[in-house]
């Protein structure tokens, strides 16, 4: 029970997903104890202390407001766009190497999207070729999904009539079925002999 103990702190800097400076929080005692109070993020509050920040938060508060205003705008434009990223690859469509979080954000900055690495949400590294849907999210009520495209840098030999599963085998396919198309014809030619019988009875 001890664990979920929690404390009110005054923030004296911004803290991601928690608040601005001056704002009053309460947090973990874990949390408080062994990460924001060591980091210089927050003290424990009193009227002086409080005080002491006013003037600070109105500053952050505005700009606060600002980056929601610009971020809103950059979510807008990223909804439905396509990003391509073009890659190395063998002829399976593996990549030779990876795209990372971080190469998504400097795509899209390098394309007019300030995007940080935090805000792309990318389960894990993309390791072939193909279309993959990357949500985008700013905060926790801003999101836009981007299409993202990694193409080959060079013409893949014989892919269009090769099949992979997606860790970039190929799958083998036998001939089974041309076998299974010639079983019907010996089929019907042992079954005339037992019709001509039949009609000799």
């Amino acid at each position: 029970m001890a664990s979920a103990r929690r404390i009110e702190l005054l923030l004296t800097s911004n803290v991601e997903n928690l608040g601005i400076v001056g704002d009053l929080v309460r947090v973990r005692m874990g949390f408080a104890r062994n990460f924001l109070v060591p980091m210089g993020l927050a003290e424990v509050p009193t009227p002086e202390k409080i005080e002491a920040l006013a003037g600070a938060r109105v500053i952050a508060l505005e700009e606060y407001e600002a980056n929601r205003t610009e971020q809103a705008g950059i979510i807008e434009k990223l909804e439905g766009i396509v990003l391509t990223i073009t890659r190395s690859a063998n002829d399976k469509g593996g990549l030779y190497g990876s795209v990372t979080q971080r190469d998504i954000a400097d795509a899209l900055v390098e394309n007019g999207y300030p995007v940080d690495t935090r805000a792309v949400r990318l389960h894990s590294a993309i390791r072939r070729i193909g279309e993959y849907h990357v949500t985008i999210q700013f905060g926790s009520d801003m999101r836009a999904e981007v299409e993202i495209l990694v193409n080959p840098d060079r013409a893949l030999e014989d892919r269009e009539d090769m099949d992979f599963d997606d860790d970039g085998n190929l799958i083998i396919v036998d001939a089974q079925p041309e076998a299974d198309s010639e079983t019907p014809a010996e089929e019907s030619n042992t079954e005339e002999p037992a019709e001509e019988t039949a009609t000799a009875e």
